[in-house]
């Protein structure tokens, strides 16, 4: 199990093997639509309840030694869940008391289950909690829509070691707010599918090692959900692929333009770009190509005006503002859309359009991060998610919006949320390195959204295999065994 605490709680880099491909997020509304359809599939509330119950308690016996548990049951089918694990630890001779909230609704499938524990109740409150080595918080479900506090906060922040049950109580399971008060859980076992509120943050950071319980729902009840958020995991694109006919133009040609002063962020997305396959990659030089004709002898350098380069339709995608200043972004983006090219807005391109979204239509992908988000876009006000995909509506771009929770959203409103990349990737000149993958992978025919989804993964990867310690020079050798271990 990962820790409990510190820097590297919301990364895990198991997870994505642990979702086996199941990549679709499900909203507390399309969960609850979800467990609908499985029950007109032929399934009984009753039954499901049983088995996430049960998924609950095997959890607990296998993650910890028999010890004293507290379960925390509330009154909906959260509780009801508690109920069942209560119930079968205490089969297994686990010492086990139960403190309910409230009593759960008359004739719902959690009053069936309580009526099944047939001990006596503890006491909902602090000390209680304090006395338990394990306490299974099954209070409130992914779906809460007020702030906890009051008696529940304080018996949860009383307890030495939570196991949440589908979310920790206070976490919105659509977008990963805290409502009030969430405890930091050790363990959080969900069911079929996961929300996007267990991959974005804060909620991740709360949500400890997350396990996904099978508990019986068929996957075709997602057909009429048609589910549009993701984890973004390796089903969800493909690589391009390499025939015995490839050739250095059939693998497409990368503009990456060049800035007279912070020339390394320029260099970095040019040879970022020639790793992700792109055949050819040339740096457009505003001002002195010194500097970057001294780098590696396969980076091609250009000193010829922009309107020039734009005269060869092979050079199709283009890299904008890593290391460019806002001035010439100002001059340069424009001319690049008007040319109907497939550029790759980044760094301060943001700055050149501070308050102008409209300014970055005609881009493909905008990478910007939070700071830059909100200069152009404004401050998220109801979640990353969903600013997300505002902002790849209103301009018509894949944006990749940056973080430890990278999203990745399409006007088309799919979004996928990353969870490849490891804490210490946070490093100067990264995010260059993020736009010329990207752009690579562009060069060579992938779509949009795909590419910067495939982007955010590799360049996460390529972190997680250089290992803490990391300078932004070792992203572009590991980026090679990021594309070895998807090839």
């Amino acid at each position: 199990m990962s820790s409990a605490d510190g820097s590297l709680r919301s990364f895990d880099p198991e997870l994505a093997t642990r979702l086996r491909g199941r990549a679709a997020l499900l909203t507390p509304v399309q969960m609850a639509r979800a467990d609908q359809g499985a029950v007109e599939l032929g399934h009984s509330g009753a039954a499901l309840m049983e088995t996430a119950g049960r998924a609950v308690a095997r959890a607990v016996m296998r993650h910890f030694g028999r010890c004293r548990v507290l379960v925390l049951a509330g009154p909906g089918n959260n509780g009801g869940d508690g109920y069942v694990a209560a119930r079968l630890l205490r089969q297994q001779g686990w010492p086990v008391r139960l403190a309910a909230l409230a009593a759960p609704r008359e004739g719902s499938d959690a009053a069936g289950a309580a009526r099944l524990w047939h001990r006596p109740s503890a006491v909902f409150d602090p000390a209680e909690a304090a006395r338990a080595d394990v306490v299974i918080d099954a209070v409130f479900g992914a779906g809460l829509a007020r702030p906890v506090d009051g008696v529940v906060a304080e018996t949860l922040r009383a307890a030495r070691l939570v196991v949440a049950v589908d979310v920790p109580s206070g976490v919105d399971g659509a977008s990963g707010t805290v409502l009030g008060f969430a405890p930091e859980a050790a363990l959080t076992v969900s069911f079929f599918r996961l929300k996007p509120g267990h991959l974005l943050l804060p909620g991740r950071g709360r949500c400890g090692w997350i396990e996904l319980a099978d508990i019986g729902i068929q996957d075709r009840v997602l057909d009429p959900i048609a589910p549009l958020t993701f984890a973004n995991l390796p089903t969800l694109w493909r690589l391009p692929g390499l025939g015995a006919e490839a050739h250095k133009y059939s693998r497409g040609h990368v503009s990456v333009v060049g800035g007279a002063a912070m020339t390394g962020a320029a260099r970095l997305a040019a040879e970022a770009a020639r790793r992700a396959g792109a055949g050819m990659v040339t740096i457009a030089a505003l001002g002195s190509a010194e500097t970057y004709r001294s780098g590696e002898p396969g980076l091609l350098v250009s000193t010829d005006a922009i309107a020039s380069l734009l005269d060869d339709d092979r050079r199709k995608v283009w890299v904008c503002g890593p290391g460019l200043g806002a001035e010439q972004a100002r001059s340069v983006f424009p001319e690049l859309i008007a040319a109907n090219r497939v550029v790759v807005g980044d760094a301060d391109v943001f700055s050149a359009f501070a308050g102008d979204a409209r300014a970055l239509r005609g881009a493909a992908v905008l990478t910007p991060h939070a700071g830059e988000f909100a200069r152009v876009f404004g401050a998220p006000v109801d979640g990353r998610l969903s600013a997300a995909r505002a902002a790849a509506a209103l301009t018509g771009a894949v944006v990749l919006l940056k973080g430890a929770d990278t999203i990745i959203a399409s006007p088309d409103g799919r979004a996928a949320i990353n969870l490849s990349a490891p804490p210490w990737l946070a490093t100067a000149g990264a995010g260059d390195v993020l736009s010329g993958v990207i752009a690579g992978l562009l060069a060579q025919g992938m779509p949009a959204w795909e590419a910067a989804a495939a982007g955010a993964w590799l360049h996460g990867r390529a972190a997680a295999l250089a290992g803490p310690g990391l300078v932004v020079e070792d992203l572009l050798p590991a980026l090679v065994r990021a594309l070895g271990d998807k090839a």
